[in-house]
């Protein structure tokens, strides 16, 4: 099965598909949380999504709780803060474990990846980014300490949205 076809649920718990949220479009796939020192990061992502997210390419945030308790929210919560702090436009889906047992489907897949040291497993933190095509094959890893306007990333998203 593609990584596109595994269910998911939006914020605001609408039932859906990866592959329904990035709208056959290359995505950015963020794990996100509100109170962490990574969190001015929704500036640089919602800036991308302007920036690229007409029809070519959109960012998609998946709420985590799993790193030091930094998204304790409801998903009201989240998508007030999200909104309200950062003027977030970009699909946020329901909050998820990215490792683990209950880790979710999409992040068993992603976490497949090799990041740029060539090491796969585990999400190492809140803010880990991962470039996916419009097929759903993941094209890229980025660690969380990587900025989302970095140019590794810019240069990436520009090839994958003029495919």
């Amino acid at each position: 099965m593609s990584i596109l076809e595994e269910k998911i649920a939006r914020l605001d718990g609408t039932a859906t598909t990866l592959g329904d949220i990035t709208a056959g479009r290359p995505a950015l796939l963020v794990n996100v949380a509100s109170r962490c020192g990574l969190t001015p990061q929704y500036a640089g992502l919602e800036r991308l999504q302007e920036a690229y997210g007409d029809e070519a390419f959109t960012v998609v945030g998946f709420p985590c709780n799993q790193f030091l308790g930094q998204e304790p929210g409801s998903a009201e919560e989240i998508q007030e803060f999200c909104s309200s702090t950062y003027g977030v436009t970009f699909p946020m889906t329901e909050k998820i474990e990215v490792n683990g047992e209950d880790r979710h489907p999409v992040y068993a897949a992603l976490t497949r990846t090799p990041d740029e040291k060539g090491e796969a497993g585990d999400v190492a933190w809140n803010f880990e980014k991962f470039l996916l095509a419009a097929d759903g094959s993941i094209v890229a890893r980025f660690s969380p300490t990587v900025e989302p306007e970095d140019e590794r990333i810019l240069e990436a998203v520009r090839a994958l949205a003029s495919a």
